[in-house]
C-alpha cells in the first residue's frame, strides 16, 4: 500500500458504528501501515435492498453446500474489496432514470480501481452493476472512441454527494482528494434502486451511467433520502472540500448531460467541462 492510500477494513461486512471502531477501520500507510484515531466520521447506516429476487427459498441442502464452501473455497478476489463508497448515477440515455450506488471497491493500483456496485449495504443487497475508476493519465491515453463510455467524476466529489460512509472526515477528505480529475465506467445490470420498486431479476441491455455534473440535477428526495438514512451530511461535504476546487481541471463530459434535467440547476465551483466556450 503506498504512502497516503486509505482503507477501509470491512473484514466482518457489519460496519460497526464510527466511534467505536475507527482505530480498528482505517489504516493509513506513512512508509509502514499503522492504526490511527481520527476524529469525526462521515456517518453511516444500514441501507436494505428494495427488491426481492424472483426464487424460492433456499432448501437445507443449499444452505449446508454454501456452508461447505465458506470453509473450503477461497474468495481471494473478493478479500480486496474494502473501499466503501457511495453515490448516485443517472443513466447516460436517460437522465431521469437514477440511481442510488453502493460501491465495494479495490484500489488496484494508483491509476486504477475497480468496484462492484450493489442496491444497498446489507447481507440482502442486490449485485446491479460494476464501476472501473481511471486517473486522468490513464483516460487521457483511451482510443478516442472509447472516452465517451467515461464519466468524470469532480462533480460527484465537490457536491460532497460521493461519500465514503463510516470513515473518519479526515480520511474521507484524503480519499476524494486522491480521486480528483478521474474517470469512471459504469454499467448498471438490475434495475434495483432504493426506494422504488423494482424489477425481480436483472432484465434487459445493462445501462451506461454517467454522473450528476451541476446542483439541481439529482431528482428531489434522492441525496435527502440517502442523507437522512445514512447520518451524512452533503452539504457539509460540500463545503470540507473547497480546498479541493483549485486541484480541479476541466473534465471531458461534463456538460454530456447538460439541459436534459427538469427543474433548475446550478453550477458547481470547479466543475467545468473540457470543451466548454472560453
Amino acid at each position: 500500500m503506498r504512502p497516503g492510500t486509505y482503507t477501509l477494513d470491512l473484514t466482518d461486512r457489519t460496519l460497526p458504528k464510527c466511534e467505536r471502531s475507527v482505530a480498528q477501520q482505517t489504516r493509513i500507510a506513512l512508509g509502514i501501515t499503522s492504526l490511527v484515531i481520527l476524529s469525526g466520521c462521515t456517518g453511516y447506516g444500514p441501507t436494505s435492498s428494495s427488491v426481492d429476487p424472483a426464487g424460492s427459498p433456499e432448501s437445507a441442502k443449499t444452505e449446508i453446500l454454501e456452508a461447505g464452501a465458506a470453509m473450503l473455497q477461497t474468495n481471494s478476489p473478493l478479500e480486496p474489496m474494502n473501499v466503501y463508497l457511495v453515490g448516485f448515477h443517472p443513466m447516460k440515455d436517460d437522465p431521469s432514470h437514477q440511481m442510488e450506488a453502493h460501491h465495494f471497491c479495490t484500489q488496484v493500483n494508483e491509476d486504477f480501481a475497480q468496484c462492484a456496485l450493489f442496491d444497498g449495504n446489507t447481507r440482502d443487497a442486490n449485485l446491479n452493476g460494476i464501476e472501473y475508476i481511471i486517473s486522468k493519465k490513464l483516460f487521457e491515453n483511451l482510443p478516442e472512441s472509447e472516452k465517451q463510455y467515461w464519466h468524470p467524476h469532480n462533480g460527484e466529489i465537490l457536491s460532497g454527494q460521493l461519500v465514503a460512509p463510516n470513515l473518519p472526515l479526515r480520511a474521507d477528505h484524503e480519499l476524494m482528494k486522491s480521486k480528483m480529475n478521474s474517470y469512471g465506467k459504469t454499467w448498471h445490470t438490475w434495475e434495483a434502486s432504493q426506494g422504488k420498486p423494482g424489477e425481480s431479476l436483472p432484465l434487459g441491455e445493462p445501462k451506461l451511467a454517467w454522473s450528476f455534473n451541476r446542483i439541481g440535477e439529482a431528482e428531489k428526495g434522492l441525496v435527502e433520502d440517502r442523507d437522512e438514512r445514512m447520518n451524512i451530511n452533503t452539504d457539509a461535504r460540500r463545503k470540507a472540500r473547497a480546498d479541493l476546487i483549485p486541484l480541479a481541471e476541466p473534465q471531458r463530459g461534463v456538460d454530456a448531460l447538460k439541459g436534459q434535467f427538469k427543474g433548475i440547476t446550478h453550477p458547481i465551483p470547479g466543475v467545468v467541462d473540457r470543451n466548454a466556450p472560453k
